[in-house]
């Protein structure tokens, strides 16, 4: 992966939440859903905050116990894997944010790989929500044109 790549949420057609540390994504075109926890859910939070791909990693490493190279390709990997879902893009349009703090972490976790859980048992039900009838140039309750 490139470094200083800048990600951001595929919104408008992923909607996400952070409800009790775990991250909840919907991907509304797929009928898609997915969970990430701990490690997981940092990394998004930090896309979430435009950082690029290095500072995302630098800062992983700075706050998780274990090889800067384990961690790089395990984030590496893991932002490969959002790309494929759809769920994160690139943006060249958008700078990264500066992320120089050097604040030492005292009490680091042990890390661990970032996991993407994905659900399709609600695809159907996902798909029948009216906001996929809705032109979206015109918005609600303007439906789409064939």
């Amino acid at each position: 992966m490139k470094n200083n790549q800048v990600f951001r949420v595929n919104s408008p057609q992923v909607v996400c939440e952070m409800i009790d540390g775990e991250v909840v994504i919907v991907h509304l075109e797929k009928g898609y859903y997915y969970s990430l926890l701990k490690t997981g859910a940092d990394v998004w939070s930090r896309i979430e905050r435009r950082i690029d791909s290095h500072s995302l990693i630098k800062e992983m490493t700075q706050a998780y116990d274990g090889s800067a190279e384990e961690i790089a390709t395990a984030i590496d990997e893991f932002l490969e894997n959002l790309q494929h879902e759809e769920l994160i893009i690139t943006d060249s349009t958008m700078e990264s944010v500066n992320t120089d703090n050097n604040t030492e972490i005292t009490n680091k976790g042990r890390f661990e790989k970032p996991m993407l859980e994905k659900f399709t048992d609600m695809e159907d039900l996902l798909l029948l929500d009216p906001i996929h009838e809705v032109d979206v140039e015109a918005g609600w309750p303007n439906a789409k044109t064939a």
